[in-house]
């Protein structure tokens, strides 16, 4: 307690008033008046001095049990005191030691979710680069120059293959970390369609893949053409895999007062019904081993229309084939 200057300059200052008082008595009234000022002076310092003691206990408690909950005892609990202000400093204590296990718990989960991130992401880069270094030490022992050629081109498309995959997961990261920037503007949702269906004409065309669509025209979203172009056409390039050779894909829009909906419809298979609340999980690739993806795309789709406003989902479809629903809810007035 005396460790405070401003309790030391008390004392003193209550000492000197109290000899001075004393000897005042003593002086202009009797010995005895002086005699009873002291007593008084004495009591009444010791009474002040236990109380503040007693505070500066409890301070000094609340102090400890802090240093415990920094150092990790996620047990400690602060004890309450009664009212006034050392109950509202715990009060105010208490939210604080609340809010800071929560931030630790999210961080330890964080902690946690990028390990498992890192080690798929691990895993994912390993298989291709280990069927790459076989390739290349077959291309030794390999004369035949048409061999040669059937696995330069393997190991080419495995490799397009790690660029693809490497370029989603920096594009993921990107929007994990928040320093992309949408840009605001309208976009009709027939250019956005084309846009996204661009890149997969020539493989659908060599698949026999047709496309019926129902887009009315006038119907516009508020985004990033670019962006909402990627996470359409990474629906779309599911759909055309699960569609296989001679299979469609049908993209119908329907825009209401609440909201505008883009539903793509396939002939694939559709999904097995435990799936479904993992489909758009990173590294995710169904129960289907046969997928050449690596369990980005969707991931990826999902994160851009949330980050938009937007939601995605999937389901079966009654007739067959899987539906990816797109909605962007509208702004009422």
């Amino acid at each position: 307690m005396f460790r405070n200057r401003e309790i030391r300059q008390f004392a003193g200052l209550f000492f000197l008033i109290t000899i001075m008082t004393g000897a005042a008595g003593m002086l202009l009234i009797c010995p005895e008046a002086g005699i009873l000022i002291f007593i008084l002076a004495v009591c009444y310092g010791a009474a002040f001095f236990w109380f503040i003691r007693e505070r500066y206990k409890r301070i000094a408690r609340m102090s400890e049990q802090i240093d415990q909950i920094l150092h990790d005892k996620d047990s400690m609990y602060i004890a309450e005191e009664e009212e006034g202000e050392l109950s509202i400093l715990q009060s105010e204590i208490g939210k604080m030691t609340l809010k800071i296990r929560q931030q630790n718990r999210a961080l330890q989960k964080e902690k946690e979710r990028l390990a498992d991130s890192l080690a798929d992401i691990a895993h994912q880069l390993r298989t291709p680069l280990t069927s790459v270094n076989l390739i290349l030490s077959l291309l030794e022992k390999q004369p035949e120059e048409g061999r040669r050629r059937a696995l330069f081109l393997e190991m080419e498309d495995l490799l397009v293959r790690v660029d693809s995959l490497i370029t989603s997961l920096l594009k993921l990261s990107r929007l994990d970390a928040g320093i992309i920037v949408f840009q605001k503007e309208p976009v009709e949702v027939r250019a956005l369609v084309d846009t996204a269906l661009r890149p997969l004409r020539i493989s659908m065309d060599l698949h026999d893949v047709t496309v019926r669509m129902d887009l009315p025209d006038g119907v516009s979203l508020s985004g990033d053409p670019d962006w909402l172009a990627q996470a359409v056409q990474n629906i779309l390039k599911n759909c055309m895999e699960s569609a296989g050779d001679h299979g469609w894909i049908e993209i119908v829009c329907e825009d209401t007062l609440l909201f505008t909906e883009i539903r793509i419809h396939d002939s694939g298979s559709g999904f097995d019904e435990s799936e479904l609340h993992s489909l758009f999980e990173r590294f995710y690739r169904g129960k289907d081993t046969k997928t050449s993806g690596y369990g980005i795309g969707l991931a990826l789709c999902k994160s851009i229309l949330t980050r938009h406003g937007g939601t995605v989902r999937a389901r079966n479809h009654p007739e067959g084939g899987a539906v990816f629903l797109i909605r962007f809810p509208k702004d009422l007035p």
